[in-house]
């Protein structure tokens, strides 16, 4: 049976003038895709006008809490003892946003609840990933 667990929470967007916006998202883990989460932000807070979701690696997160991590499109790292900074870039842009660890914390804490750390089936994640990538071939 597949699991899907969501998360609301509050994050911070700093922009280039050095203000911070509020803005909401929901956090997003299914053992379906055991090995990723996701967040996804409202229509109202994307450039284009459009519902934006960001998948990565569960582990990321993790590292992230704990200190800088990531490479390529998110980077993710503590600030303070109580807000995690993530970055995201794409082709329109870069994205800084704040958010409270402890929210972070927890969630990573329930995916844990659903597929442990090591626990995750890796040949369904290499199929599916396969499947994705070549489809039909």
């Amino acid at each position: 049976m597949d699991i899907t667990l969501e998360q609301p929470v509050r994050a911070r967007l700093i922009t280039g003038e050095d203000q911070e916006l509020p803005v909401s998202a929901t956090l997003r883990y299914a053992s379906a895709e055991p090995f990723a989460v996701s967040l996804d932000f409202p229509a109202e807070v994307s450039l284009a006008g459009e519902r934006v979701t960001w998948t990565f690696a569960r582990a990321l997160l993790e590292e992230g809490l704990r200190g800088p991590a990531g490479s390529g499109d998110v980077h993710i790292w503590p600030c303070g003892r109580s807000r995690t900074v993530v970055e995201f870039h794409s082709p329109l842009g870069m994205a800084l946003l704040q958010f409270d660890s402890p929210a972070l914390d927890r969630f990573l804490l329930r995916s844990y609840a659903v597929v442990a750390a090591g626990e995750e089936d890796v040949a369904a994640a290499v199929d599916e990933g396969l499947q994705a990538l070549l489809g039909n071939v």
